[in-house]
């Protein structure tokens, strides 16, 4: 589950007067519009809303068997969390979960309901795994949305989503698996790749290439202890990625200030040239990715048949735990 993300997206204001214009090199004034962040809320509220559905559903005191214990916070009458023994994270039940849309191989493969790779990222197994969620949202995704727009966030949300939870079906077989880890993994992909395509806009690019990466390696490092689906965080974050060069481009500062630049500056293109190569290539990428991933996923392929050491990228065995109920 993906931390705080720092404001890696500092930009100076260049003085024009002293320094005048360049095609090739710029910066985004302090003074930008802005979009008004929208979206981002909505989805919280939409996952605290769906948890509570859920809770409700679940009703702990009765339906449990008290096999594990009894209900925590019983106060709470039939929203009260399922016995810690059970669910450390105070949320429902695994059953509960599953009925409700959680990601499940057998059921996606077998049984044709591949809508839970949709469902299973507004899932929470618990109130700690849905706060630590929606707290990096609300971080990462606010100032993503407020720099470009409620419908370039919305896809890249949902389509890494949406690719965390295919590559989490091809390697995890034997557990449910949810959450919106994958679709924050994937802001955060964008993130890196946004500054990349975007990079001669940036002041101090290097800094903020190592923050992000620091952040990055740190959330994916989480990923590998046990009864974390990092499949789904790699899915994610390599979806969101792809999309950033896709849909996170910005134009050269000479072809937004055409009017007022000097009539010998000439900006015949909106973009660099590097910005059309990695759109292309990363379009690409994307198709053939998800076409491959779901065909292998519909045969009922195993992605461990075909990278064996693959399974150490969701957890790392230790003399302090297993790894064979991950």
């Amino acid at each position: 589950m993906p931390g705080e993300v720092e404001d890696v997206e500092n930009r100076g204001v260049k003085d024009r007067a002293r320094q005048g214009y360049s095609s090739s090199s710029y910066v985004i004034e302090d003074s930008e519009a802005q979009w008004t962040s929208w979206l981002v809320p909505m989805v919280v509220v939409a996952n605290v809303g769906v948890f509570l559905v859920v809770m409700f559903v679940n009703n702990c005191p009765k339906h449990n068997s008290r096999i594990e214990g009894k209900c925590e916070a019983r106060f709470l009458g039939r929203f009260s969390f399922q016995p810690l023994k059970e669910n450390p994270l105070f949320g429902p039940s695994s059953s509960t979960l599953e009925k409700m849309g959680a990601l499940d191989w057998a059921k996606v493969v077998h049984k044709h309901q591949g809508w839970r790779l949709f469902t299973c990222i507004w899932l929470h197994a618990g109130a700690i795994h849905l706060v630590a969620n929606m707290l990096s949202l609300v971080f990462i995704g606010i100032r993503i949305e407020q720099q470009f727009g409620f419908v370039r966030v919305g896809i890249i949300y949902l389509l890494s989503g949406f690719g965390g939870s295919i590559l989490s079906s091809l390697f995890i077989r034997k557990n449910i698996s949810v959450g919106a880890s994958g679709a924050l993994f994937g802001l955060l992909g964008a993130m890196l790749s946004e500054l990349i395509t975007n990079w001669t806009i940036y002041t101090n690019k290097v800094a903020a290439l190592l923050t992000l990466l620091v952040i990055i390696a740190i959330n994916l490092g989480i990923g590998i202890l046990p009864h974390v689906d990092n499949f789904a965080h790699i899915g994610g974050f390599l979806t969101g990625f792809l999309i950033g060069f896709v849909l996170m481009p910005r134009p050269q500062f000479g072809w937004l200030e055409q009017p007022n630049i000097p009539a010998r500056v000439n900006v015949k293109s909106k973009y660099k040239a590097y910005q059309y190569m990695l759109w292309l290539l990363s379009l690409v990428l994307l198709i053939v990715g998800f076409t491959v991933a779901l065909v292998m996923l519909f045969r009922g392929e195993n992605g461990n048949d075909h990278c064996h050491w693959c399974h150490y990228l969701s957890c790392v065995p230790t003399s302090r735990w297993h790894c064979e109920e991950n």
